[in-house]
């Protein structure tokens, strides 16, 4: 990685300028992610908690997640891991287990790969495992899809985040797309993968508790899971986001404008404090893709009763079709309301 020496100097700046972010919160989770950090050495991630010891509490059960790709766990690395650091749960990026769909992804590592990492990972002892997975791929049919799924569960990996393939500006596979070079998504296909999906977690014992996201009892991301509840977090790290609980601020995202500014002691961030609007319709959007749900109570006490009066009168419509249910004091989505997630939160928010 370029710039790395730099990269890390300036990371650990940040978090001693950050140190009173939080208001002397204790750190419940940590979780490296975004990019590749699994190519920190040992050494390099235990500069990382010796400057987070030193500025934070860290509570005694905490969650710490290193984000990895298959091809960085070698048996050596995973075991250092295991040894010398506090880290006690993988995510890792598998994406699918079939050569096709890898290939067609331009990932850098093949079927093989994605198997053995995760056999090394529990042989050495992390229990604590969650895979992601892409479907809706071009490559990816229904009977792979759940060649797929059902590797996840002869492997017992406690949790799995699914995600639909897209497309994204400026990748390789845009070019490859605009050009005709390859097939396009299919929106249908994907709907019908995601509904396989839900069906084959369910009977599986898995808890389907944010609409990407699926675990066994008990292994609920807690990182993720204080995101959608709204609790506050600082990040770290060029285009890192953070929030405490009434603005939201992002770091730049230009490498080397990043070191540049932290070189100087000054926090590369934009900050934007968040209207009650704003953080109405962030509650409404997070809280519905939940098992926990949105509550009404909640909106009145956070937002104010303008805004309980606007939920009520809109929410009726989804009841009505089917895309939401109730117990009668909070709201969720049904199996076909999370399919259409994004338009219903869309329809609710505050204008």
């Amino acid at each position: 990685m370029r710039l790395k020496d730099e990269m890390i100097t300036a990371i650990l700046t940040e978090i001693e300028l950050q140190k009173d972010y939080l208001q002397g919160a204790t750190l419940e989770t940590i979780y490296f992610g975004g990019g590749t950090p699994s190519v920190l050495t040992i050494k390099e991630l235990d500069t990382f908690f010796q400057k987070i010891n030193s500025h934070f509490t860290i509570a005694e059960n905490p969650e710490i997640t290193l984000e990895t790709n298959p091809d960085d766990l070698s048996t050596d690395y995973l075991s250092d891991l295991k040894k010398y650091t506090p880290i006690n749960r993988l995510s890792i990026g598998i994406q699918s287990f079939s050569e096709d769909d890898l290939l067609w992804m331009n990932r850098a590592h093949n079927a093989i790969e994605a198997k053995m990492c995760i056999e090394y990972a529990q042989d050495i002892g992390f229990e604590n495992l969650t895979v992601d997975l892409i479907y809706g791929a071009p490559t990816t049919n229904d009977e792979q899809w759940l060649k797929n799924l059902q590797t996840v569960f002869d492997y017992d990996i406690p949790h799995i985040s699914c995600y639909a393939l897209t497309v994204e500006e400026g990748t390789a596979l845009h070019n490859f797309v605009a050009k005709k070079k390859t097939p396009s998504v299919n929106e249908e296909h994907q709907a019908r993968q995601f509904e396989i999906l839900m069906g084959q977690m369910r009977r599986n014992g898995y808890v389907h508790y944010e609409i990407s996201n699926f675990a066994q009892p008990d292994h609920f991301a807690r990182h993720n899971s204080n995101y959608w509840l709204g609790v506050p977090y600082l990040g770290v790290g060029p285009s890192a986001h953070s929030f405490d609980g009434t603005s939201r601020q992002w770091n730049v995202s230009h490498n080397a404008n990043y070191i540049k500014q932290l070189k100087n002691s000054e926090l590369p961030f934009t900050k934007e404090e968040l209207t009650p609007e704003q953080r109405y319709n962030e509650y409404v959007m997070t809280t519905l893709r939940t098992i926990w749900g949105c509550d009404p109570s909640v909106i009145g006490k956070r937002f104010g009763q303008k805004f309980i009066k606007y939920f009520n009168q809109k929410i009726v419509q989804f009841v009505q079709n089917n895309t939401v249910t109730t117990d009668g004091k909070r709201y969720f989505l049904t199996d076909k309301g999370r399919l259409l997630a994004d338009r219903i939160a869309m329809e609710l928010f505050f204008e």
